[in-house]
């Protein structure tokens, strides 16, 4: 089976080397050094956040800073949020990037390898870089849709964290690749549709929005708040229940929210179409929405 043109994978211009931040000394990423007994590397002991940036601006900079706090306390790793931040834009401005991405990872630092945590405090391993994005990866799916395929929800119990263990996620990726698709949507095994492998899963049916309520289950998306507070504004009705598996021909409309992807129509699941197959017009109407709140943002920070 021929393997798709992964959107991901054209994200970034070729030869450009991001600047990084490590441990609060810019460098290149690519002459970042880790210890490979950091926690990070053994065991996937981090957190990390992901924030889009448009016009050399930090998108819902507080948002993103709030659930890295949440995900630091749950991960009982200390670290001082506040000069993070501090670093990240002082980066993110010595970058010169004005579209692209920044990435955040924090470990609980280096340690002889146990897999409880270390008895004595570790000084946590702070990373940061910020990288230019080429185009829109998505650009031409913005009409037409995307096609994603299902797969099995195997992810540990405290998918609300944003750890860096993705292993589960990778596979479902992998498989969408494969398949030839954008996305792969994860299947419970009691049927329920929780979100995709690095997006938020949303359905329409009757002009109604649906999703799957915040809980252990889902990452607490950060664009998926944005949409459903968009949503309210344009008085557009929200039902946070989750989508079945075995109703899903029955939805109108069904979209992905992600910090790269916004918010994108799915056009098919598994070679069957959703509704038109195409972009429908709450969809749309959610696109524009996210368009203008960015526009806003952006003039009222000039």
């Amino acid at each position: 089976m021929a393997l798709a043109e992964n959107s991901e994978s054209n994200l970034f211009p070729e030869n450009a080397v991001p600047l990084a931040n490590w441990n609060g000394q810019e460098m290149p990423l690519d002459e970042v050094r880790v210890s490979v007994l950091d926690r990070a590397f053994l065991f996937g002991d981090a957190v990390y956040e992901a924030l889009r940036v448009y016009a050399g601006k930090a998108w819902l900079c507080a948002e993103h800073m709030a659930r890295l706090q949440r995900s630091l306390q749950d991960m009982q790793i200390e670290c001082e949020t506040d000069r993070l931040r501090e670093r990240m834009l002082a980066t993110l401005e010595h970058s010169g990037v004005k579209d692209g991405l920044i990435y955040m990872q924090i470990t609980r630092g280096v340690a002889a390898r146990t897999h409880y945590f270390p008895p004595q405090p570790t000084t946590p391993n702070e990373l940061i870089y910020v990288q230019k994005f080429d185009s829109d990866p998505y650009a031409h799916l913005r009409e037409a849709g995307a096609a994603v395929v299902t797969f099995p929800d195997f992810r540990w119990g405290r998918r609300d964290i944003k750890s860096v263990n993705l292993l589960a996620n990778c596979f479902a990726a992998q498989a969408a690749r494969e398949a030839d698709c954008t996305e792969a949507i994860l299947v419970t095994p009691d049927g329920r549709l929780t979100e995709g492998s690095h997006t938020n899963l949303f359905g329409v049916k009757n002009g109604q929005v649906m999703t799957s309520p915040n809980g252990h289950h889902i990452l607490p998306g950060i664009t998926r708040g944005l949409v459903l507070r968009l949503a309210e504004r344009a008085s557009v009705p929200v039902i946070e229940e989750p989508l079945l598996a075995e109703k899903l021909q029955d939805v109108d409309e069904l979209f992905l929210t992600g910090t790269t992807t916004e918010v994108l129509a799915v056009s098919s699941v598994d070679g069957n179409s959703i509704g038109t197959g195409t972009c429908g017009p709450v969809t749309e109407k959610l696109c524009q929405a996210y368009k203008d709140s960015v526009a806003e943002w952006l003039e009222a920070s000039m």
